[in-house]
């Protein structure tokens, strides 16, 4: 089977295969162009028969049941992130697989973190084919350098779960680590020693996987309650010493960024969605968990509280800075994925406001209607932009990819999509003339943020009308480029080779672009 093969240029000029590992995939064909059809992809149908009557599905090991679930060559595993850097589940997964044998596995992971470096060693063994998912730091290096057997193919959060419901990928095992469970497979995040808040994530994998695996280190009486995960949808739960290190599930802090230069691009964009009229009575946003976006936050949660004006609802991975905001009756509700913080978790456990929510409703494109369109304000980064206004959140200007692509391409589709980023970073300019991987067209992208200027997209006459007499230091995205070259040097070519390495889809499932090899 080849890696990739029939390589065609797609509508944003970038040259993509529409063949990979075997199976056709669609080119991008411009923002709103591509339309499914078809019917949403179903699991096989169950029977009760085949489970025990009292309830109990408790077995003795996750390698039983991975057996019972009749792992073999070639199968697709997915796992879920919420244990972040302190995941003690996925790896051992792999563990076992070698351990009888098994060749060929896809791993679906919806991100990696360093913990997962050690699957490197399947990678080179055989015994994992390829990673579909996002890939960060040692993981995406060895991607780079060309090594993986099979083609990667990163999705953002609502394009994995959008790929799982069309069935472009076929889940034969997922494998749900879940701080409290019962025995019957309900479980959540909320109690126990590895609490982390929501289970955001793995709705997918439960609803639509062939076989569903629980694994806990907190087992109680049967009803877990609430139900982040639903026990009719599981077939085996396994109990363990420990699911994942607390400390690097979620800090005790999430610290808010000291360096000057991050604290003016937060402070020029909580003034620029003041000025603009993006921050109002009753708006909506998304700030992110980041350094920067922290201080973005803070600096929302003053204006409020100054105006005697409430958000209605912010998105997110909740931070301890949006439970204060939440709190302090600045803000309605929090709908959230993922929990950043001890606070967060504890907000989730007491707080009716703070509710949690799936992937799904807030990312998914091919559903009725998702959050991300409602919110007034949409802040993220970008390893890369270009003048015009492309994003990279993928990969370095080195071209190595060390970053997953998260839900930043679903948020693009918020009325305002802001990227606070410094000019340049280790004394190479963020701004470029292309980005090395495009992930983002520039229509979506409307404002960029730097400690030495504001460039608002020209085809956002209004947000210019509004600004023009503002006082804020606002410049073209081409000034800001070349202040950026004056001072660093205009940043060279990465050395990429012509083989594909990896797949950017967009939120619709068609390629928007391919990762290269490194030449190192």
């Amino acid at each position: 089977m080849k890696k990739y093969d029939k390589l065609v240029k797609n509508a944003v000029g970038r040259i993509v295969p529409t063949e990979v590992n075997g199976q056709k995939m669609e080119a991008f064909k411009g923002l709103g162009k591509h339309r499914p059809t078809g019917r949403k992809y179903a699991p096989p149908i169950p029977t009760t028969i085949d489970y025990p009557a009292d309830g109990n599905k408790v077995v003795s090991s996750l390698e039983e049941a991975l057996k019972k679930c009749g792992l073999k060559d070639g199968m697709t595993i997915s796992t879920h992130h919420h244990l972040r850097n302190g995941d003690l589940v996925s790896n051992k997964i792999f563990d076992i697989a070698h351990d009888i044998g098994v060749k060929d596995l896809v791993w679906f992971p919806s991100a990696s973190f360093p913990c997962n470096e050690p699957v490197i060693k399947y990678l080179e063994d055989g015994t994992i084919n390829r990673i579909e998912g996002s890939m960060n730091g040692p993981l995406g290096k060895f991607c780079s350098q060309g090594k993986m057997k099979g083609t990667a193919v990163l999705r953002s959060h609502g394009g994995r779960y959008q790929a799982i419901q069309d069935g472009e990928v076929h889940i034969d095992i997922a494998v749900i680590a879940a701080p409290t469970a019962d025995p019957f497979g309900n479980g959540n995040a909320l109690y126990g020693p590895s609490a982390c808040g929501v289970l955001g994530y793995a709705l997918g994998d439960y609803q639509y996987a062939d076989k569903v695996i629980v694994v806990t280190d907190n087992l109680i009486k049967f009803p877990c309650v609430p139900m982040q995960i639903e026990g009719n949808y599981v077939d085996y739960v396994v109990v363990v010493d420990k699911i994942g290190i607390p400390e690097k599930i979620v800090s005790g802090t999430t610290k808010v960024t000291k360096s000057p230069d991050r604290l003016l691009i937060a402070e020029l964009t909580a003034k620029f969605c003041d000025k603009a009229g993006l921050l109002h009575d009753g708006c909506c946003f998304q700030a992110g968990a980041g350094g920067t976006s922290l201080a973005i936050g803070i600096y929302f949660h003053e204006i409020l509280k100054k105006r005697n004006w409430k958000a209605r609802f912010a998105f997110g991975g909740s931070t301890q800075y949006l439970v204060k905001m939440l709190e302090d009756g600045c803000l309605d509700y929090i709908l959230d994925a993922q929990a950043f913080d001890l606070e967060a978790v504890r907000s989730i456990r007491k707080n009716p406001n703070h509710q949690d929510v799936s992937i799904f409703h807030a990312y998914d494109y091919h559903s009725k209607g998702n959050y991300t369109t409602m919110m007034d304000i949409m802040i993220l980064g970008a390893t890369e932009v270009d003048v015009n206004f492309n994003g990279n959140v993928v990969t370095h200007s080195d071209g190595m990819l060390l970053h997953g692509i998260g839900g930043w391409q679903n948020c693009l589709h918020a009325k305002c999509t802001i990227l606070p980023i410094p000019l340049f970073r280790d004394r190479i300019p963020v701004i470029k003339d292309e980005v090395t991987t495009l992930c983002g067209p520039g229509e979506l992208i409307d404002v960029i943020v730097t400690e030495r200027g504001i460039a608002i997209n020209p085809r956002r006459k209004d947000l210019i009308e509004k600004l023009k007499d503002s006082g804020l230091p606002l410049r073209s995205i081409q000034e800001l480029k070349d202040e950026a070259e004056k001072i660093c040097g205009k940043p060279a070519k990465p050395n990429l080779s012509d083989e594909i390495v990896a797949v950017i889809k967009w939120v619709d499932g068609t390629i928007i672009d391919a990762v290269h090899k490194v030449i190192e």
